[in-house]
């Protein structure tokens, strides 16, 4: 532990050491000034180090899924995979840690529980689960969009006797399967991964699924030395692409034309293209499928076939099939053969929406139709996203005002930075920003440096503290639902909404408007001296 940490105090005090903390953590060492990260987890990581399940891997191209601020990095690290597994991820993020020395300023298996700040002495004080009390000027939250997963909620959960596992929870050491009757509940992005690789392993799977996923091929493999070169070549071009896309992926490539603009044999053309090159840009077939209902509908007829083709089970396809949502209105799947899987013999598929599940039982799951019996049951339902991991944290500021009171019908902020009543307290990927909606590594990057250059630059004039003005924010909030409600998302209930956590507010918190305008919006309330935020001098 590095002296100051028992009772420290410091410039900024960081919370996770994901792709967030540790950028931040290089970035406030470029000022010059003093930062601690305190991470919950043994290792530098978050998602990265969390997620270990079988089959978790990116869901974005490798090349683009990574750090662009150093070319240095980018040149002496070589991805082993077109997407990314969770090994590697991990052990690139390990690698930043070390090739920065980003280790001594970084204290691990060290949860924060409060963070409150003193009005008098515009100061944060950070409270650790080991009983620490540090103080900082800054408080930079970098706990992530999907680190606080849900618990099963099912009756009896408890009372079973096999071994049950939670995705984001996996043994580090892995699971055996074999000769096991598993259950895996939940068929969202970390289930559809999980799924092929377990039903390898077992003697039977049984898939429970409330609400099926739209997913698409990943056409997953050995990383192309003819696309390494490409990218090394282009490297400055290809990172601009990304930063100037709608969604900040280069691959997702979104045409201009519109979807029922042209014939039907132009669009299925144009679909299968995309669907041989595989991954998310599927959705830039055309510039209209997020924002026209009848236009998305034709994609979704596209991938419903698709399912159909590959499923050979008729049944048993129909069940795999959304059909109550547009595609793209819940996060878009990434798989390696997730449909395929429901033609082993030893998989079936049990549809929740016909046969709910009454309880779990001591000896495996209880629906309308009777018991199964298993020897391991798998949880992957997903997690309370984008403002989970903050409302675990008692974030108390002006006035003593919790966080969690603030956002209880739905979190605010203005640009998904920061919020009203909090100053120095920075977000990054905050609801309000396009963060899921977007690459989450060009995301991450972009918020560091705003967040950075905002510290540096009230550092430069002596100013005590900075917070969202309640009329920004409101003017924001308005905006953000306003740009969502042009769109399909809306349709569906999903976890962008909350929807899948009972008794949270329904809300659309990402930012759908694109990358590109978000970071302008940036870009220019910082040139305007930060128009829409209360900045006060001086101060402790």
């Amino acid at each position: 532990m590095a002296d100051g940490a028992q009772g420290g105090a410091y410039d900024v005090a960081i919370v996770g050491a994901g792709f967030s903390g540790l950028y931040m953590l290089h970035r406030l060492r470029e000022l010059g000034l003093s930062a601690r990260v305190f991470e919950a987890g043994p290792s530098v990581g978050g998602t990265w180090y969390w997620n270990r399940y079988p089959g978790a891997r990116v869901d974005i191209e490798s090349q683009e899924y990574c750090y662009s601020f150093s070319p240095e990095l980018d040149a002496e690290w070589t991805w082993s995979e077109r997407y990314a597994a969770q090994p590697e991820l991990l052990a690139y993020l390990n690698h930043v840690a070390d090739r920065f020395d980003l280790r001594p300023d970084i204290q691990l298996e060290t949860r924060v529980t409060a963070a409150h700040y003193d009005e008098a002495a515009r100061r944060w004080t950070v409270t650790t689960d080991r009983g620490e009390r540090v103080t900082a000027r800054h408080v930079v939250m970098a706990t992530g969009c999907l680190s606080v997963a849900k618990e099963p909620d099912m009756p009896g959960a408890d009372s079973f006797a096999g071994a049950s596992y939670h995705t984001h929870r996996w043994p580090e050491g892995g699971v055996d399967f074999t000769t096991k009757r598993v259950a895996v509940i939940g068929t969202g992005s970390s289930a559809i991964q999980a799924i092929p690789q377990i039903a390898a392993q077992a003697a039977h799977l049984t898939v429970y699924q409330r609400t099926p996923n739209f997913s698409v091929p990943a056409h997953n493999g050995p990383t192309d030395p003819a696309v390494a070169a490409d990218w090394a070549a282009n490297r400055a071009q290809y990172r601009q692409e990304a930063r100037d896309a709608g969604f900040a992926i280069r691959a997702v490539r979104q045409a201009e034309e519109t979807a029922l603009a042209v014939s039907p044999e132009e669009r299925t053309a144009a679909f299968e293209a995309r669907w041989a090159h595989g991954g998310f840009c599927l959705l830039g077939a055309y510039s209209d499928l997020i924002f026209d209902k009848a236009a998305n509908d034709t994609a979704v007829a596209f991938v419903a076939d698709k399912i159909r083709s590959l499923v050979e089970d008729p049944a048993t396809a129909e069940k795999l099939i959304p059909k109550t949502y547009p595609i793209g209105s819940k996060r878009i799947c990434v798989d390696t053969g997730y449909y395929q899987t429901f033609n082993r013999p030893n998989v079936s598929l049990v549809d929740l929406i016909e046969t709910p599940i009454e309880a779990i039982t001591p000896t495996g799951v209880r629906t309308t139709a009777g018991e199964e019996r298993f020897d391991a049951i798998v949880y992957a339902i997903g997690f309370d996203a984008m403002t989970g991991a903050l409302s675990k944290i008692d974030i108390r500021g002006k006035g003593g005002a919790a966080l969690r009171d603030c956002w209880a019908e739905g979190p605010k902020s203005y640009l998904g930075l920061m919020v009203a009543g909090f100053p120095n307290l920075f977000i990054v990927t905050g609801p309000g920003s396009p963060s899921v909606l977007s690459n989450m590594a060009v995301s991450i990057e972009q918020h560091v440096e705003w967040i950075s250059d905002c510290i540096a630059w009230m550092a430069g004039r002596q100013a005590g503290a900075i917070e969202a003005t309640e009329a920004a924010q409101e003017m924001w909030a308005a905006h953000v639902n306003e740009v969502a409600d042009l769109t399909v998302y809306p349709q569906a209930n999903s976890w962008y909404m909350g929807a899948n956590v009972p008794g949270k507010p329904r809300v659309f918190m990402p930012y759908i408007g694109g990358f590109p305008a978000y970071r302008e919006k940036c870009a220019e309330v910082a040139a305007k001296g930060y128009e829409g935020f209360l900045v006060t001098a001086g101060g402790a």
